[in-house]
């Protein structure tokens, strides 16, 4: 029997460059959608998909199930549990689901809070950028109450492909840390074979199309491709987000007595790039880097790539 999506009211605190086409796919799907962003402005384009935007994060405490998708854990507590933030006032939504990519123990924090006032709390980052969410190919790793995570199940459906529970707690933080730590040092070792084959003499283009159509392919590098071939660095994810999680994992390594040299040199090459001022751009910026570090300068080579997304 198909899932009535407009029984619960649905709040979203966030529409930057992961929540906007987030929230705009539960809209689009159906669900009763009402958001709150911080800048206003970029908020607004969401009402042509029949999102009503409310002024503060209070002001959704009334909403059933709430999303929030913030850059760090200081940005979770201040929309959560500061002024005019979710928990501020009398009222409560049955859920907070926080899609974000935080530290444990801030997400803890907001958990204890939430709980204390009769909120269930999921953790559900998610992996992908605003061009995955958009072609229905993000993933969600979840964990929390099972009672609230099935509750919410179909509203996390609609935002992806897949979505996988690991249990209770804060696990999925931890989950998709690991994620976020394998792919700076996937992308690191990616720009380093790019940089080999092309100072040996072969394009960019044809190498990464070689490595796209191998059992080394994935959805990762083909969505990264056209970056790497064309010099296209519009940000998805900067080199100081990838640092931050470089960090948590490294921190996380630290204290399950875990070593993690490849992760930690990955972080030193990640800090050098944002040194030379690569901090607005995307992620990609690597292969700039790494080209300079190999004796050449990086040139578009303006040619087509499938980034496997449409």
């Amino acid at each position: 029997m198909a899932t009535d999506l407009t029984k619960d009211k649905i709040g979203w605190i966030g529409t930057g460059r992961m929540g906007f086409p987030m929230a705009e796919r539960l809209a689009k799907a159906g669900c009763r959608v009402s958001a709150w962003n911080r800048t206003r402005a970029k908020a607004e384009p969401l009402q042509k998909s029949g999102v009503a935007l409310v002024e503060r994060p209070s002001d959704l405490a009334s909403c059933d199930i709430v999303f929030t998708m913030v850059a760090a854990g200081e940005d979770l507590k201040t929309v959560a549990l500061g002024r005019d933030g979710l928990f501020s006032g009398n009222k409560t939504p049955r859920i907070l689901v926080d899609c974000s990519t935080i530290d444990e123990d801030a997400s803890s924090e907001v958990r204890a809070l939430a709980q204390g006032r009769g909120t269930a709390m999921l953790a559900s980052p998610v992996s992908g950028n605003g061009k995955v969410v958009k072609a229905g190919k993000l993933t969600v790793v979840v964990s929390g109450p099972r009672k609230a995570y099935d509750e919410a199940l179909p509203y996390l459906e609609r935002l992806g492909q897949g979505v996988s529970y690991v249990g209770e707690g804060e696990l999925a933080r931890l989950v998709k840390i690991c994620h976020n730590v394998h792919l700076g040092v996937v992308i690191q070792s990616l720009v380093e074979v790019t940089a080999l084959a092309e100072k040996s003499g072969v394009r960019r283009a044809d190498f990464l199309e070689f490595m796209n159509k191998s059992v080394m392919g994935s959805v990762f590098t083909r969505y990264k491709s056209p970056a790497l071939v064309n010099c296209d660095f519009a940000p998805t994810f900067t080199p100081v987000l990838l640092r931050k999680d470089l960090e948590l994992g490294l921190a996380q390594g630290k204290k399950t007595d875990t070593p993690m040299p490849v992760t930690a040199l990955t972080r030193e090459i990640i800090q050098n790039l944002i040194g030379i001022g690569f901090t607005e751009q995307d992620f990609a910026t690597l292969m700039v880097q790494q080209a300079r570090n190999s004796g050449y300068e990086l040139k578009p080579e303006n040619v087509p790539v499938n980034d496997g997304l449409s």
